[in-house]
Order: structure tokens, then sequence, then C-alpha cells
């Protein structure tokens, strides 16, 4: 019989190459797994059963958390470890390997998500705060922009090349999964590129590069999305925004544009690249126009 070890590198392999998935993705489903399989003490795919997943879990539910002394691990940290466990029963099983079936693992309820968000008037003051014609502000005003207009995820935007057309209003952009969705250019965000491109003199392929005297020496000039999550959070200060900003609140808010205006909920999970319209369903909660009318129609506070 195959080493549960064993199994577990073929794998990852597989969900890295058939499926596709990133690296970081990989890297993940490799902890959680080495995190039960640690667990359990065994090699058997047979020493998968009903009864040490429960134990694991009631392990897991008590293992600390990041936000305090007497914080357990979140349920959707939780989850994150069931997930991959669950997909590995799955390989196992397309494998014809007995162990345990997946349909046996029910995730752990959670509390409805809450999105952060930031105000109207926060986000044109964001948009406006790099006012400077200098090579890093005409950037940072153009990635901030690119943001608002397309909902991209950071990581999507870090792999952006500099050939994008600015003659046409849309791109094609590969996300999560190697899939490809189009996303749009605005006005604003179209003459922000062009203006941060006129200026470029270097000939690195990325559209978003370091521009500081230390990067001359530097082969990759390319943001890393560490960096471009600074530069939000530095411009959100600068525009007295108190609340925490990063590149996924602009995404936020990308979404909870698109939906007060009138936009469906299917259109907007597809400029955002979810996979399940259940993902995007959060946001239906803080941006249901149609219920706003309907309760500024009929509501009155005199009855």
């Amino acid at each position: 019989m195959s080493k549960l070890s064993d199994l577990k590198r073929q794998f990852l392999e597989h969900i890295e190459i058939e499926r596709g998935r990133s690296l970081k993705t990989v890297e993940n489903y490799s902890r959680y797994l080495d995190r039960f399989l640690s667990f359990i003490k065994s090699d058997s795919p047979r020493a998968i059963t009903d009864n040490s997943v429960r134990e694991y879990r009631l392990w897991l539910n008590r293992q600390p958390g990041n936000g305090g002394v007497n914080e357990t691990l979140k349920k959707k940290t939780q989850n994150y470890h069931l997930i991959a466990l669950r997909s590995f029963l799955k390989y196992l099983r397309k494998r014809e390997i007995d162990a345990l079936s997946p349909e046996r693992i029910e995730l752990a309820k959670v509390s409805e998500r809450s999105l952060d968000l930031i105000e109207g008037d926060e986000l044109s003051r964001l948009l406006s705060s790099p006012s400077g014609d200098d090579i890093k502000s005409l950037r940072d005003k153009a990635i901030l922009e690119l943001f608002f207009s397309t909902g991209l995820r950071v990581s999507e935007l870090c792999s952006l090349s500099r050939d994008i057309d600015l003659n046409k209003d849309e791109f094609s952009i590969r996300g999560k999964g190697e899939k490809v969705r189009v996303v749009f250019l605005s006005s604003a965000s179209k003459e922000a590129l062009r203006a941060y491109l006129g200026k470029r003199v270097d000939v690195d392929d990325a559209l978003f590069v370091q521009h500081s005297p230390s990067s001359k020496s530097k082969e990759d000039l390319r943001l890393t999305p560490r960096s471009i999550e600074r530069i939000v959070r530095h411009y959100a200060a600068k525009a007295g925004i108190s609340r925490k900003v990063t590149p996924h609140v602009i995404r936020h808010s990308f979404a909870t544009d698109l939906l007060q205006n009138g936009a469906d909920i299917r259109s907007v999970q597809v400029m955002l690249g979810h996979a399940n319209i259940a993902t995007t369903q959060i946001y239906t909660h803080v941006t249901d126009k149609q219920l706003r009318d309907v309760h500024k129609k009929f509501h009155s506070r005199k009855k």
C-alpha cells in the first residue's frame, strides 16, 4: 500500500501541474497536510478515519490563534486545513486508494464575513493623493487608478507588462487558477497610465517598477505585492484615512461601486474573477440598491 507521505507529494505535484494551482496554494496545502499527518502519526491511508478527523478537528479548534492570549484558531483558518484534507481525499479516491470519503468532512460554520470599506469621499481623496509630476507620483497615481478601474488583485497588478494597449478600453488578465478574464480601463486610469509611461526611460518589461537610486543596480525592477501594499498605505495616511486601507479594500470599493450603480451580481462576479458567485454575494449585503429604494419609498418613521 502506498504511503501517505508519498501520496501527499504526488497530490501536490498533481495540483501544481494538472490543476494549475499557484505555488503559494501548493505551499499552503503542503503545510496544512503536514499538520494533519503529524497529528495522526501514521503513514497509512486507512488511518484517515471519521474518528481521527474528529479528534484532529478538536485539536485544531483548541490551537492558539494570533489575536490574543485566550483566542483560538479562527474557524476560517480551520476550514483552510479541512479544505486541503478534503481535496487530498478526493485525489486518493480518484486513485482508487482506500481512505475516508471526502464527503464525510463538513466545514465548520463561520460567521458572516464583513467587508472593509472606505467611504466615497475617502476614496476620492485616496485617488487624488499622488499629486506630483515626478515619476514616483505618476506611477503611484496610475497604480491607484488602475486598482479602482479594474478591481485587480494585487498579485495580478504586479504581473502586468507595459505592453497594454491604451487605445483600447480593456485588456485580458490571467488570474487565480490560471483563468483569463477581461478587465476594463476608465478614462482616468488610461490618462494616469499614459502620463506615467510617457515619463519612463527604462526598458524594463514590467508595467510598474521601482524608481530609486538603489534600484539602478537591480536586474528585476518589478514592484512586489508588498511594495504596492506599502504604497497604498502611504497614500491612505496622506489622504487622512484612519482605517487600514489595502489593495483588497480598493477591490471591495470597485465591486460595491458597480453594484450601487445598478450592475448585476453575475457581471460583477465575472469582473472580479470569482469562480463561485457565492463569493461575490457578500457585496449585496451592503449594496443592494433595489432594497434601499424600496425602503426609501415605503418606509416612514411617522407611522
